[in-house]
């Protein structure tokens, strides 16, 4: 079981980048309405993946330059890190299933 942790500028390299699991990293800002429709899942996900796959919340509000050096151009926007590589980028709200799926071969 796990929950999931804050990442910010400072932390990203470390908790992302350099990470040995797969990383999920959810990109969101307290005004977008999709951002906290998908929280919950992501919250649900960390529970029953967590100890195989390291789950992240990034506050662009407080975190601008991550989301501009890695290309996150809307919100939500969710990213998949494996081997400190970006493997996959989701922008929008995601159904549980989906999120599942993207996460498959990393699980």
């Amino acid at each position: 079981m796990s929950e999931v942790a804050e990442v910010t500028d400072a932390t990203f390299q470390e908790l992302v980048v350099q990470s040995s699991k797969p990383v999920l990293v959810d990109y969101w800002a307290d005004w977008c309405a999709p951002c906290r429709q998908l929280s919950p899942i992501v919250d649900e996900l960390a529970r029953e993946y967590g100890d195989r796959v390291t789950f992240l919340k990034l506050d662009t509000n407080a975190n601008p330059n991550t989301p501009v050096q890695y290309g996150v151009l809307g919100l939500p926007t969710l990213q998949i890190w494996a081997g400190g590589q970006l493997v996959n980028s989701m922008t929008g709200g995601k159904s549980k299933a989906a999120l599942i799926k993207a996460l498959a071969e990393y699980l």
